[in-house]
């Protein structure tokens, strides 16, 4: 039975996520969990010491060239992130993994701020035959979250190269100020090997040969455990206003807007502004928005106005279509077909989470 229409009071959340709950007061738990976390947070002269905390022990772990990686995709988050690195010292080896997507103004974002920083990049080509049937695989088995395999590849890369120079560090440009609300339904986590291997194993062609892989298991005992890696999100322990970070990394790193959310990928820009919209009824700006409005850099006011312009460029959407299913080999008819076929859960495939080493870790880490 479809729920009666809902939008939360606070933010711009509404029942397109199934999941989404009210309290009565109408605020969805999106924003009531962001709350409490908030609560929970530090900020302000603690975060700053915990911050300074961290630099000295990334740099006390300097054992080569460089004491920590830092990924780069050539949009805000990572940009800002790798100006903090070298803000405080630290010797950041800039990291990014070239899945095939990468629109021209992030590639130029890329080498305008390593350049101005003095920052060392190292960029690693995934094979694009492997990555193309693997993207294909996904839209065939009808799937939400087709991000997974740029996604996955990224993360493992990053793993792989920390261990390969023996860097501890890695500093995320993850963070809860503009990144914490999104429904579960509307995603999942590129980290689960399993799902992807499964998914692939039905619907794709090619053998995965060179693409990077990291199974949960791999990077929570391996890594983690043995290796010693950390991930440190800076971001949340710093001042972090996007609208005025997008003016500084502008002014100072020559950076440049390449129009929403995770488009410097052309992949994601279609992905999430055309496909999720038009065939799971869901509009991933909705969280984005809701997040800003729940850490107070915008009105919901304001972004209901932007939720009133089309997700996707209309003078652009023929052109950039026909671009996307050339790109991935699909003909006119393969892509309606999938357009039209029924969604899928992730939840239908094989995962990690259900081997019986991660419900032993789980147990582990609940005592």
């Amino acid at each position: 039975m479809q729920k009666e229409y809902q939008i939360c009071t606070k933010c711009i959340l509404d029942t397109s996520d199934s999941g989404i709950t009210f309290d009565d007061k109408g605020v969805c738990h999106y924003c009531n969990n962001f709350a409490e976390l908030m609560d929970k947070s530090i900020d302000g002269k603690e975060a700053n010491n915990y911050l300074l905390e961290m630099v000295e022990k990334i740099k006390a772990s300097t054992k080569g060239e460089y004491n920590c990686i830092v990924g780069m995709s050539g949009g805000v988050d990572s940009t800002y992130v790798a100006y903090l690195a070298k803000k405080y010292g630290l010797k950041p080896l800039a990291v990014h993994i070239d899945a095939g997507w990468n629109s021209e103004i992030a590639v130029k974002n890329i080498e305008s701020a390593t350049s101005k920083l003095g920052i060392d990049l190292e960029t690693i080509v995934i094979n694009w035959k492997e990555v193309r049937d693997l993207q294909r695989a996904y839209f065939k088995a009808s799937v939400p979250n087709c991000d997974v395999p740029q996604d996955h590849a990224f993360v493992a890369g990053v793993y792989n190269l920390a261990a390969k120079y023996g860097i501890q560090y890695m500093i995320s440009g993850h963070n809860n100020v503009t990144e914490f609300i999104l429904p579960p339904s509307w995603g999942y986590d590129s980290g689960d090997l399993d799902n992807l291997i499964d998914i692939h194993n039905k619907f794709g062609e090619v053998k995965l040969k060179n693409y990077p892989k990291l199974s949960l298991f791999k990077k929570v005992i391996y890594y983690r455990y043995f290796k010693k890696l950390q991930s440190f999100r800076i971001l949340n322990y710093v001042p972090y206003n996007k609208e005025e970070v997008k003016h500084f990394i502008t002014e100072n790193l020559g950076w440049k807007d390449y129009g929403g959310k995770h488009f410097e990928s052309r992949f994601t820009k279609f992905f999430q502004s055309y496909y999720l919209p038009s065939k799971f009824g869901f509009d991933k700006r909705r969280a984005h928005l809701s997040n800003l409005i729940a850490s107070g850099q915008m009105t919901r006011d304001d972004a209901q106005r932007e939720m009133e312009i089309s997700p996707y460029n209309k003078d652009e959407l023929p052109e950039d279509t026909e671009y996307f299913i050339k790109k991935l080999g699909f003909s006119i008819d393969e892509w309606q077909e999938i357009m039209k076929s029924k969604p899928r859960k992730h939840t239908d495939f094989k995962s990690d989470y259900d081997q019986w080493w991660f419900k032993l870790l789980k147990s582990l880490k609940s005592k």
